[in-house]
C-alpha cells in the first residue's frame, strides 16, 4: 500500500534504551521537529510518565500548527487517528503488553502500554518491533518501491513483492514483509532472526557476532586489547578504510568476520522468503567494509558428500551498492520460449535474482514511516 497522498496523521515513537524519539507522520513525511526526552527514569511510573508527556507534546504542537502536505485548505488543527511505534520486545505487540526488558529494566511481569495510551489519547495504538516496522517502511517507501521503479525504468519486466530487513547495531534485528504485508508471527515472534545458530560459535546465538559487540570482540582479540580500551565500531571502520591510525587489516578482519556470520543468517531467512534484502541500523554505514563480503558469503556453494558442490542459495545474490553487481542486477536474462504444441511463446527467466542494499530512507525514518503505514492498514 501507499499513503503518500494520506492526510491523516499518526503520533510515533522511537524508542531507545537512551532517548525516547517522538514524532508525527502524515503521507509518509515527519511533519515535526522529533521530541527527545531521556528514556531512563528511577522507576516504571517515572518512564512511563515520560511516554505519555512525549505524547502530548506532540499532540499539542499538531493543535497549533496546521499541517496539510496535500496542499489542500488546513484546518486550524489537527487531530491524530492513531498512535503507533517500535517499542523493544519481548512482548505480546497485538495487545500492547511489554514483557521483561533487557535496556529498560523497569518494564517486568507485562506492562499494559498500549492499553494505557489507548485509555489516556482515546485513539488506537499499535506497537510493533523495530526490525518489523523498519522492513515494512523501506517495502513502502524505501529499497523496494526504488529497485521496481528502477527495474520499470529500464525495461526489465521483473517486479518483487517480497523483503527481508535486516537491522546491525547494538543487536542484531529482522523483519519480513511479504505481498500480504507485514509478518508479525502468532506470537509477535515473527522476523526474530538474532535467534539463529551462530555460524562460528555453535553454541551462541547469531547476534553475539552481529552486533557492535561483535566488532569490538573481534578488533580485540586480533590487536590484543580488552573490551575497555578498544574502539568504537565508527572508530574501527575509519581504521580500516585507512582515514584513522590503528590496525588495519586487524579492522578489515573484524568487518569480514561480522559478515560471515550476517552473511549465514541472511541466507538461512532469505531461502523462506525469497526477495530482496534491506540492511540498516547504526552499523549500516560500515557497509563498504561488510556488504562485499556478506554477498560473497552468500553466494558461496554448500560441499556434499559426492564432492559435487551445491548452490547455497536457489537465488543468485547481488550486491545493490556495487555499480557493476547492480547493473547486472537490473539486466534481464529473460528469453521467449515456444509453448508445446501451440504457435504461442512465452517469456521465461532463467535465473532468479535477489538484491542486497542498504536503506534508502535512513532507519529511523523507515521505522516512522513503517508505523505510520502499519497504523492505517489495520484501521
Amino acid at each position: 500500500m501507499n499513503y503518500n497522498n494520506d492526510s491523516r496523521i499518526v503520533m510515533t515513537l522511537d524508542a531507545g534504551g537512551t532517548n525516547f524519539v517522538f514524532n508525527a507522520v502524515q503521507a509518509e513525511e515527519e511533519i515535526l521537529d522529533p521530541i527527545v526526552l531521556p528514556a531512563k527514569g528511577n522507576n516504571l511510573e517515572e518512564v512511563l510518565k515520560t511516554i505519555n508527556e512525549g505524547f502530548e507534546i506532540v499532540k499539542s504542537k499538531l493543535v497549533h500548527k496546521a499541517v496539510d502536505l496535500l496542499h489542500k485548505p488546513a484546518p486550524l488543527t489537527r487531530q491524530p487517528v492513531a498512535i503507533s511505534f517500535a517499542f523493544p520486545g519481548p512482548a505480546d505487540y497485538e495487545n500492547g503488553i511489554i514483557g521483561d526488558l533487557q535496556n529498560l529494566p523497569f518494564f517486568r511481569g507485562g506492562v499494559a502500554l498500549g492499553p494505557m495510551l489507548r485509555e489516556k489519547f482515546g485513539i488506537p495504538v499499535f506497537i510493533n518491533n523495530d526490525g518489523d516496522l523498519f522492513a515494512y517502511g523501506e517495502a513502502i517507501a524505501g529499497l523496494l518501491p526504488a529497485i521496481n521503479k528502477k527495474l520499470e525504468e529500464v525495461g526489465n519486466p521483473k517486479r518483487y513483492r517480497n523483503l527481508f530487513g535486516a537491522t546491525f547495531g547494538t543487536g542484531f534485528g529482522g523483519g519480513i514483509v511479504t505481498r500480504n504485508g507485514m509478518h508479525v508471527g502468532d506470537n509477535s515472534s515473527g522476523g526474530e532472526i538474532n535467534r539463529m545458530r551462530n555460524r562460528t560459535f555453535k553454541n551462541w546465538d547469531t547476534e553475539e557476532s552481529v552486533s557492535i559487540r561483535g566488532i569490538k570482540r573481534e578488533y580485540a582479540n586480533n590487536t590484543g586489547l580488552n573490551m575497555k580500551s578498544c574502539p568504537e565500531p565508527k572508530d574501527i571502520f575509519e581504521i580500516g578504510m585507512g582515514k584513522m591510525k590503528g590496525n588495519q587489516p586487524a579492522a578489515i578482519q573484524a568487518f569480514e568476520a561480522f559478515a560471515r556470520d550476517a552473511a549465514d543468517a541472511i541466507a538461512n531467512a532469505i531461502t523462506l522468503v525469497d526477495g530482496l534484502v534491506v540492511i540498516g541500523g547504526g552499523l549500516s554505514g560500515a557497509w563498504p567494509l561488510f556488504l562485499p563480503k556478506l554477498v560473497e558469503e552468500m553466494n558461496l556453494p554448500f560441499d556434499t558428500m559426492s564432492g559435487k558442490p551445491l548452490e547455497r542459495l536457489e537465488t543468485v545474490v547481488f550486491n545493490l551498492e556495487d555499480p557493476t553487481d547492480y547493473g547486472n542486477f537490473l539486466t534481464s536474462t529473460s528469453k521467449v520460449i515456444p509453448v508445446p504444441f501451440s504457435e504461442n511463446m512465452i517469456n521465461f527467466d532463467p535465473e532468479k535474482k535477489i538484491g542486497v542494499g542498504i536503506s534508502r530512507l535512513g532507519t529511523s525514518r523507515a521505522v516512522s514511516i513503517g508505523a505510520y503505514a502499519y497504523a492505517l492498514s489495520m484501521l
